[in-house]
């Protein structure tokens, strides 16, 4: 068994901990891909099913599946709402009761409940908002992704680092990569089926795309080629083990807005979603009319607040260096993967 402390890692031993670690992403797409896993770890392939199986019942792995990227399929906007205190659960309730809705959060500031809204385009994703504000009475902050400079939740989580990423370097893949608020999947028929046929995941069995392949009713060489599409495409961002982080111990995250003057964005955002401990770094837009004057947002994951709150000082210090406000996550008021019904427009 592990030595590593911490009851979720005195539960797994060296095999589990390579399995959480090495398989995040790059999941192989071939028709029997627990066999490969199998042999990279030393054991067979029923036992590699089975130990993803035993981590998903404790909560470490929340599903073994695909990744979607909603701003390149659909249309997605990150939205708040200044929820007064004696009315907070019931507007709570009225945000969460949107299938559209797959993440809603409390975070400790004026703005106090946090969502993000994804559509299958932008004219419903803004019907949506409209509603929201219509129902509440509260005006809706939106604030939907320009320009993406590092997106990914995937980091190791079997170790003793205080915040994400402690232990790696600094990453060479950070880029400007802008959104499009009209963005659209382009899709072919077997991608869109496909993409609702694997939203909760992907079988845990010998050969999980055969299996999806025959709910389908098509060829698996086909199938495994359009997940290859939709990995090279960037539809899907990775597959393999989507790990709960909060079960790991890192539960202190921290979302910390920025005002970069604007010709400076790309520079600064570039320089911040390299640094490892970035878990995201995106630039929305300001809204001077609701009193938003902030223009880059990004995310700091650790196992402790006074953590997390070093490496927001050390950004702040010697790579943003302008005003800025820390938003602690204080409830999760629900987290779902994002559906894919009404992205894919069936």
């Amino acid at each position: 068994m592990s030595t590593l402390s911490g009851d979720w890692r005195e539960a797994i031993d060296d095999v589990d901990a390579a399995l959480i670690d090495g398989y995040q992403s790059g999941f192989p797409v071939e028709e029997r891909p627990f066999r490969r896993v199998g042999a990279d770890l030393g054991i067979d392939e029923s036992a590699a099913i089975e130990r993803v199986r035993a981590l998903r019942s404790a909560g470490v792995v929340r599903r073994f599946g695909a990744v979607l990227n909603p701003p390149v399929i659909g249309s997605s906007t990150l939205a708040a709402v200044r929820a007064p205190e004696d009315r907070f659960d019931e507007i709570a309730a009225v945000v969460n009761e949107y299938q559209q809705v797959n993440h809603n959060y409390a975070r400790d500031h004026e703005w106090n409940m946090w969502f993000v809204v994804t559509a299958g385009s932008r004219g419903t994703r803004d019907e949506i908002l409209a509603e929201i504000e219509a129902r509440t009475g509260c005006a809706v902050l939106d604030l939907p992704m320009l320009t993406d400079y590092y997106i990914d939740l995937e980091f190791p989580v079997v170790n003793a680092d205080r915040f994400a990423r402690e232990s790696l370097e600094a990453r060479t893949d950070s880029s400007a990569t802008r959104i499009s608020e009209e963005a659209t999947g382009d899709l072919t028929p077997l991608e869109a089926d496909l993409l609702l046929e694997i939203q909760d995941g992907f079988p845990l069995s010998e050969t999980p795309y055969r299996d999806v392949a025959a709910r389908l009713g098509d060829p698996v060489d086909d199938v495994l080629a359009a997940i290859d599409r939709l990995l090279e495409n960037g539809c899907l961002k990775r597959v393999g083990c989507v790990i709960n982080h909060v079960v790991t111990g890192f539960d202190a995250n921290c979302m910390v807005v920025w005002d970069v003057p604007d010709a400076e964005l790309d520079e600064r955002g570039e320089r911040a979603g390299g640094l490892p401990y970035v878990t995201l770094c995106y630039h929305r837009p300001r809204r001077p009319d609701k009193e938003w004057p902030y223009n880059l947002f990004t995310m700091i994951h650790g196992r402790d607040a006074e953590a997390v709150d070093e490496k927001i000082d050390e950004l702040a210090a010697d790579y943003l260096p302008v005003d800025h406000e820390r938003l602690y996550s204080t409830e999760t008021l629900k987290q779902t993967g994002a559906r894919y019904d009404d992205l894919v427009g069936r």
